[in-house]
């Protein structure tokens, strides 16, 4: 299994034919203190799985800061199911609106997902603290 897709954005959304909208991806997010808080924002993660995986699988995503200190912790399940002989991968896609996503300090912050005991490593926000003057 391996993470095929991963972004935070500003909205995000399935389509009946199997697609992802996403609409602004973000890398960056600057604040004029800390803690800070971001009022909205979602997490997009597409897992392609191993042809002999199915069933299904908890799954948790903890966004951690450089010293590996979780603010935030997503749970959740996906069913899998077994793709035939000549069908792409099983793939779960997972978006995920979070709210009041709070930053205790500046830096870099990485989501580090869990599944069937392995972890991999999501997308990651760079939290800048902003100046009086950038943030009025």
């Amino acid at each position: 299994m391996h993470l095929r897709f991963a972004a935070v954005c500003a909205d995000a959304r399935t389509t009946p034919d199997g697609r992802i909208d996403i609409h602004g991806v973000f890398h960056d997010l600057s604040a004029p203190g800390f803690p800070a808080q971001q009022d909205h924002l979602v997490l997009v993660l597409v897992i392609e799985w191993e042809r002999s995986d199915h069933g299904r699988y908890l799954f948790k995503a903890d966004l951690e800061d450089e010293d590996g200190t979780p603010s935030l912790t997503v749970e959740g399940e996906t069913e899998v199911h077994r793709p035939g002989p000549d069908q792409p991968p099983a793939r779960s896609q997972l978006v995920m609106p979070l709210e009041g996503v709070i930053f205790p300090r500046p830096g870099q912050y990485t989501f580090r997902i869990r599944v069937k005991g392995n972890t991999l490593e999501g997308p990651g926000i760079y939290l800048l603290e902003s100046s009086e003057d950038e943030a009025g």
